[in-house]
């Protein structure tokens, strides 16, 4: 959260001034609607900044710049602020950006335009637990019911940290908690964040942290971006914790809410800008890639909750960019 620092625009050649935190979170409620936009605040990025815009989030890695998610700005500002950060950052990549960004981006500077995975959003307002592949999640709340435990919206909870330290070491990444495509546990930052608990006998068994996605300075979405769970309830917690909480943001008049990414979700057909050769790697790493990163377990259980999904991409400018995609690895502490 640092104060104002100039900063040499290499296109204009003029010095510029950098966002306060306090402006950089001002356009945040007001163009913070994709579903990352929140996780740009989290500790590590860098910022390009243009006042009256807004600004993109981003990391360095070994030579690579790579972005996260969409710019913060009006979608109609996306064009103006990619022109002016992509003569900056010529070789940058960007990961989980929606359509917009990628026709832009491809039609201006030839980049391409690759699925990286999928998202879904909820329609709160039509949200209910009916439908034959919400069987689990109905099965779930019972089984949930019959063995005492109960969901609570807290702050914190003592056993936090434990609960968390335990879930990793299930994981098929064991040794570092995921950052970049997924903001951290502890963030400086926290306005608006949403906290439910699950207890047992008292204890907390679970927990998902879920971040606000705005529009216009109000809040139209809800994303969980954190959950970790007991090992002996691998899947009834989570699908307890997000019926519990959907209702309390149904209950409260918001509208929507996301899912967040689904990685390596991906279309059959190829699209004239992708890259068709990353594309066949990206389902080769979903069929046989499982002992990297949970991919059908995380696409099984998003599924279930039959939301609207919707594509992301990645857009790079090899057809083939593997020292970027290392970096984005390293980056999200995978390797």
């Amino acid at each position: 959260m640092s104060d104002q620092t100039l900063a040499l625009d290499q296109v204009s050649g003029l010095e510029t001034t950098a966002f306060t935190f306090s402006e950089r979170v001002a356009y945040l409620k007001r163009f913070g609607g994709h579903s990352q936009s929140f996780s740009t605040l989290q500790p590590g990025m860098q910022y390009f900044d243009v006042p009256d815009l807004g600004y993109i989030a981003y990391m360095r890695k070994w030579g690579a710049t790579i972005v996260l998610s969409d710019p913060v700005c009006a979608p109609e500002n996306f064009g103006e602020i990619l022109e002016r950060f992509q003569k900056r950052f010529p070789n940058a990549s960007y990961v989980q950006v929606s359509k917009s960004v990628v026709d832009f981006l491809h039609l201006r500077f030839g980049l391409h335009g690759t699925q990286f995975g999928s998202e879904s959003r909820i329609d709160l307002g039509k949200w209910t637990l009916s439908g034959k592949k919400k069987q689990i999640i109905r099965t779930a709340l019972n089984q949930a019911k019959k063995t005492g435990i109960t969901v609570q919206e807290r702050y914190s909870d003592d056993n936090t940290r434990e609960i968390s330290e335990a879930w990793i070491r299930t994981r098929k990444c064991k040794s570092n908690e995921i950052r970049f495509l997924i903001r951290p546990m502890e963030m400086e930052y926290k306005e608006n964040e949403r906290r439910f608990y699950a207890y047992q006998d008292g204890k907390a068994v679970g927990f998902i942290y879920f971040d606000p996605i705005y529009r216009n300075n109000e809040i139209i979405s809800y994303v969980p971006n954190i959950s970790r769970a007991n090992a002996d309830f691998r899947q009834g917690i989570f699908y307890t914790l997000m019926a519990h909480a959907m209702d309390v943001f149904k209950a409260e008049g918001i509208p929507f809410l996301d899912l967040g990414l689904i990685p390596l979700s991906l279309d059959a057909n190829t699209e004239h800008q992708e890259s068709r050769l990353l594309k066949r790697i990206l389902h080769g790493l979903y069929n046989r890639g499982n002992f990297i990163y949970n991919f059908k377990g995380l696409e099984f259980t998003k599924s279930r909750f039959r939301g609207d999904n919707f594509k992301t991409y990645c857009c790079h400018k090899r057809s083939i960019p593997a020292l970027e995609f290392l970096a984005m690895f390293k980056l999200t502490q995978v390797l």
